[in-house]
């Protein structure tokens, strides 16, 4: 487990027979672009099925937090936080969508996702 992943905290799923949707959205996240050292700022919305784990807020919040100062490309962070989120929590199914601050001219918007189990219904 690597030091961001450590910060996360879990609870039991209260309905793990249940297919249902968690959305979660953070619209302060920043890191820092590597190439210029300027901050970018970006909105987090973390959809996802719970298995048996879901993700407590307040260390998610932190989560988000700890990559303030990292000097990390738009697609490698999106990628890094659906890793984490999948390494602690093994959902069913998990989507982050990271949508950027326009800068020079462009927003960008960075969707990652995963499926880990046949689901109950359809839901995306």
């Amino acid at each position: 487990m690597n030091p961001k992943q450590k910060l996360l905290v879990t609870f039991p799923n209260p309905n793990p027979e249940r297919d249902y949707v968690i959305i979660h959205t953070a619209p302060e996240f920043t890191s820092v672009c590597p190439v210029t050292g300027q901050p970018d700022f970006a909105t987090i919305i973390l959809e996802y099925i719970a298995d048996k784990i879901c993700v407590e807020l307040k260390s998610y919040k932190f989560y988000l937090q700890s990559y303030r100062n990292d000097g990390i490309y738009f697609e490698a962070v999106t990628n890094k936080i659906l890793d984490d989120l999948v390494g602690v929590m093994k959902p069913r199914y998990i989507k982050i969508t990271a949508r950027f601050n326009t800068r020079g001219g462009i927003s960008s918007e960075i969707i990652a996702e995963q499926k880990r189990k046949k689901l109950k219904k359809k839901f995306i």
